[in-house]
């Protein structure tokens, strides 16, 4: 009897063990439920500030998106994006066209009234990227938290952020760099089914593309006609443009539909459909509803790199400075 009593221990020990594994993601620190106790409404203070702002205005939950993304992507998930000041991740040319601070700093004034010294500025980001897309007509995922905010921002670490007319090979590259693959790539990219780019980021594509005297020949002939009536030759690069062209407002899969009709707008988009190793994945996507569970999947895995957890980083008081 007493064997059997301390086999029944080890299994409960074995049990706990792996449902911990379970709740923790990536084994970085970061789990579901982690404010739980210690500020039961995080979620839902955070989803009311996003509904309201994107409720005035659908645009911004293209931004919050981005800005997520842009974060992540330089020193992992830390908020170090969103200070403010000479010299810091939110003044590198790349971040220039960020949106939705705003949403962020009023979120956290909320939490910091409700649980003070509790929630950090990066979990936010990240649970508001995820009300975005839901917002937008996306499918909801569950948002591992415990970030911590990072104490560094500089301007020059933002090089390495995936630009707009990177080949497949340097993108797959720059994802590999974070730890995550083609099928992430071309998941996480599907976030441009929202959203705007500007003219000067495209424009070398319609006029004269890599010298040829004519456009890049990816470009559907159709389409072509619409995108300089756009972006004219001689404009100053600043009109905006759908990256999901008709759907810019909209979570779906015809981002993907039009890649594959040659109306994708950023060549490094374009590239995704042409390129072997990736254009499976956009067939894929565009043909199944598989895109919004995947893109949740892949939201989670990204939202994990790098991350402070423990005593690493700090949580701010406010999102825009260092405590």
């Amino acid at each position: 009897m007493e064997a059997g009593f301390f086999n029944d221990l080890r299994f409960l020990f074995v049990f706990y063990m792996v449902l911990a594994l379970l709740v923790t993601v990536h084994g970085q620190g970061t789990r579901l439920g982690f404010y739980s106790a210690s500020c039961p409404r995080a979620e839902s203070i955070v989803r009311s500030a996003v509904q309201a702002h994107v409720k005035s205005d659908p645009s911004l939950a293209a931004g919050l998106l981005r800005m997520h993304f842009h974060d992540c992507f330089v020193r992992g998930c830390d908020a170090s994006v969103l200070v403010a000041g000479a010299g810091t991740e939110r003044t590198a040319g790349a971040n220039a066209g960020l949106r939705g601070f705003e949403v962020i700093e009023e979120a956290k004034t909320q939490l910091e009234a409700a649980c003070p010294g509790v929630v950090s500025c990066a979990d936010i980001l990240a649970l508001a990227a995820r009300d975005s897309v839901v917002l937008s007509g996306g499918v909801r995922w569950e948002v591992p938290t415990g970030r911590r905010d990072g104490r560094v921002s500089k301007a020059s670490d933002v090089d390495n952020l995936p630009g707009p007319s990177d080949s497949v090979d340097v993108q797959k590259k720059k994802f590999a760099d974070k730890g995550l693959n083609a099928q992430d790539l071309v998941t996480l990219v599907g976030g441009h089914t929202i959203g705007t780019t500007a003219c000067l980021f495209f424009s070398n594509r319609l006029y004269n593309f890599g010298g040829n005297g004519g456009p890049d020949p990816s470009i559907n002939p159709s389409f072509l006609p619409q995108l300089r009536a756009l972006c004219p030759e001689k404009g100053d690069g600043m009109n905006r443009v759908a990256l999901d062209f008709r759907s810019q407002n909209r979570f779906d899969t015809s981002y993907f539909n039009n890649l594959r009709k040659g109306r994708g707008i950023l060549q490094s988009d374009q590239e995704l459909w042409s390129d072997a190793s990736t254009k499976p994945f956009v067939q894929r996507y565009s043909e199944k509803t598989v895109f919004n569970v995947e893109f949740g999947k892949a939201m989670v895995k990204m939202s994990n790199i790098e991350v402070k957890t423990g005593r690493d980083g700090e949580i701010r008081k406010k999102c825009p400075a260092f405590n």
